[in-house]
């Protein structure tokens, strides 16, 4: 086991070398730099997408690149901004000053923020880890008793009424559900119970722990909700298949057939390998969860996570933001892969990878 944890290992390095790669490459042929928007900011043209749609000025053609706006201002000053944001440099050069940077873990600073990447990523992080976190503990407590229990009751009428429940939820997209909640619960068009912004009240420090404890889980009680909605029906689904597909071996009957009783034999026996697939992914999908992040939900209930910062650091081409996160979350992405296989070892001694490579 240890020299295949070993193989996994050297694999990342690789593997995040061709990610950043293609990337990077991927990044060269995007219209609309960082130079470009400072350009068009000054000139009057508002966002530099406007010339792109065909909205705004004309692009002028320079000696090295094409810029939207830049018609007023002369060729040294452009020249400054590119020696200032490094774009002076051929794009092999700024790749590998890049990553030699990242190998240091050190993201560089954001463009537009004045703030490191690192104090950024910290910043925005606990509203990542409320939803992420919540979202899949909650989804977890809730489908795998209801999964096991559609299992044991396959084809009954609360197998039927219960699975026509989760397709309704999972149909709903999570914004759309998200809209339906602020509209009910959040002072939309009928009762205000929930508050509408922020993960914590303004005299959040002046509470009491127990205060502290109530007003957090009030302000996340809405956007958790959203978040979870859709993430029910595959888990419970999920659970109820591998149940079902143990229930049928033989090992089952004959533990039946000595006589144990049903929960001894559903929770003693099926439960370890009907749950190895389940129970293995939660590390992934967490990180799915606490990375990926929900842009609309965020923006619907004044949330400032991981998913408005990616966004905007797109859409302003803040490049330190975007490949500095783009590492860290791959990095950990690649990390998470190999503790996922670690897991499926603990919950079942049987599998080895070892003799598989």
């Amino acid at each position: 086991m240890g020299a295949y944890i070993l193989r996994r290992f050297l694999l990342v390095i690789p593997t995040l070398l061709g990610i950043m790669i293609l990337n990077f490459a991927l990044i060269q042929f995007v219209p609309g730099g960082p130079i470009e928007q400072i350009i068009a900011q000054m000139e009057g043209s508002g966002d530099v997408f406007e010339g792109i749609s065909g909205g705004g000025s004309e692009i002028v053609e320079n000696d090295d690149s094409s810029y939207i706006g830049g018609r007023g201002l002369s060729p040294e000053f452009i020249a400054q901004l590119e020696k200032e944001f490094g774009f002076d440099k051929p794009p092999v050069e700024r790749f590998l000053l890049m990553i030699w940077d990242y190998v240091r873990f050190d993201f560089g600073e954001s463009w537009f923020r004045s703030i490191s990447v690192f104090d950024l990523v910290v910043e925005k992080m606990p509203v990542s880890i409320t939803l992420g976190l919540w979202s899949t503990l909650i989804a977890y407590m809730v489908s795998i008793p209801l999964g096991i229990r559609k299992a044991v009751r396959d084809g009954s009428s609360f197998d039927t009424w219960t699975s026509g429940a989760i397709i309704v939820g999972y149909a709903i997209p999570g914004f759309l559900f998200a809209i339906l909640l602020i509209v009910l619960f959040a002072g939309g068009s009928y009762w205000r119970f929930f508050p509408l912004r922020g993960l914590t009240s303004d005299d959040w420090e002046t509470l009491s722990l127990f205060g502290k404890i109530v007003d957090y889980f009030w302000h996340i009680t809405l956007p958790v909700l959203a978040s979870t909605i859709s993430a029910f029906a595959t888990l419970t689904l999920l659970t109820k298949n591998s149940f079902l597909d143990e229930i049928k071996k033989q090992y089952v009957m004959t533990a039946k057939a000595k006589g144990l009783t049903e929960s001894r034999v559903l929770y003693g026996h099926v439960f370890r390998n009907a749950m190895l697939i389940v129970i293995s992914g939660f590390p992934a999908l967490f990180i799915g969860v606490f990375f990926g992040g929900s842009l609309i939900i965020e923006t619907l209930f004044s949330l400032d996570g991981l998913g408005r910062l990616g966004f905007e650091a797109a859409v302003a081409r803040d490049y330190p933001v975007v490949f500095g996160t783009l590492f860290a979350f791959s990095l950990i992405g690649l990390v998470i892969g190999i503790i996922t296989d670690l897991t499926y070892v603990f919950i079942d001694p049987r599998i080895d990878f070892e003799s598989r490579g």
